[in-house]
C-alpha cells in the first residue's frame, strides 16, 4: 500500500509539529532522513505529538498504599488536563 497524504497543505505544519515535539523530548532531529535516531528516541517524539495532541486522555496513575496488607495494593485513577 502506498503512502498518500490526505491534506498535503498539512505536511509543513506537521513537520514543523513535529520538530517542536522533538525539542521537547530532548531528540535532535534533522529535515530529512533520520536514521542515525534509536526506536526510543523515534518513538518519544511520536508520543510526544499524541500527547500534544489529545491531553484529555491522559491518565495519572497514582499509588495509595505501598504497604497493604497482604498483596492488596490501591491504584485510582484521576484525569490530568494539560499533560
Amino acid at each position: 500500500m502506498a503512502k498518500k497524504t490526505l491534506v498535503p497543505q498539512a505536511k509543513a505544519g506537521l513537520e514543523k509539529f513535529k520538530m517542536e515535539a522533538a525539542s521537547e523530548v530532548g531528540v535532535n532531529l534533522t529535515n530529512g532522513y533520520n536514521g542515525h535516531l534509536t526506536s526510543r528516541e523515534a518513538g518519544s517524539i511520536g508520543g510526544q505529538m499524541v500527547n500534544l495532541m489529545m491531553p484529555e486522555q491522559q491518565w495519572k496513575f497514582q499509588r495509595i498504599n505501598r504497604n497493604a496488607y497482604g498483596h492488596c495494593t490501591h491504584i485510582t485513577l484521576s484525569m490530568v488536563a494539560g499533560l
